[in-house]
């Protein structure tokens, strides 16, 4: 694959650009907690990235169908700011000069997350990359979040370009599904756990680092 066939890398945000994962898999089981539910340990990173109507569902098949989503939501979403109030936003390695570097090249960029607009603008603002995106792609711009395709059939339309146009870049399964089923070349750079073999099946290349996708180009 040459930059010739690739005009677009799209970047998963939580996990891929921004070591901040690690706050969900914190603020879940406490939010789960404090609402009077015990948190088995796969819970929290099976709703990495996990969107609407996907994740209401998943928390009612856990925990019974009078869980409110959106109560246990607000509560876990109030401790992950407390967490980056007091430990800030990590960046992983590479984050800001992977994007420099395809700007360089004339490569498109966009964000393609599982927060909502508000929140995903003023983080990046905080980080200082709000200006490195072409576009900035989120959930509530779509009915159906990740796992579905949706959000990234989106992004393509807003970028006129078409799936095998792309790379995609995420860190965990729903993300990986998601970029996947809506046909694009997706690399997974592993965050908290390994693809398994299913998941592998969905994934043009496995990277270590962000700096690595130069080398595909």
């Amino acid at each position: 694959m040459s930059d010739k066939q690739i005009k677009a890398v799209l970047f998963d945000l939580d996990g891929t650009l921004t070591d901040t994962e690690k706050y969900y898999q914190i603020a879940w089981p406490k939010a789960f907690a404090h609402f009077g539910y015990k948190a088995e340990d796969y819970m929290p990173l099976e709703l990495r990235s996990l969107g609407r109507p996907f994740a209401p569902r998943r928390l009612q098949e856990w925990f019974g169908e009078d869980f409110d989503y959106n109560e246990v939501r607000e509560y876990r979403k109030k401790l992950v700011e407390e967490l980056i109030a007091e430990n800030g936003i990590p960046l992983k390695p590479g984050a800001k000069e992977i994007l420099e570097a395809l700007r360089e090249r004339g490569i498109l960029t966009a964000l393609v997350t599982a927060n909502n607009y508000p929140r995903a603008s003023r983080y990046l603002k905080k980080i200082d990359l709000f200006d490195d995106f072409d576009k900035i792609i989120c959930a509530n711009m779509v009915s159906q979040g990740k796992p579905a395709p949706d959000i990234y059939a989106y992004a393509c339309r807003e970028l006129s370009l078409q799936p095998h146009e792309t790379f995609a870049v995420e860190d965990s399964p729903n993300g990986v599904t998601s970029a996947y089923l809506a046909g694009f070349n997706v690399i997974m750079i592993p965050d908290l756990t390994e693809p398994d073999e299913e998941l592998s099946a969905k994934i043009y290349k496995r990277l270590d680092s962000l700096m690595d996708i130069l080398d595909l180009l």
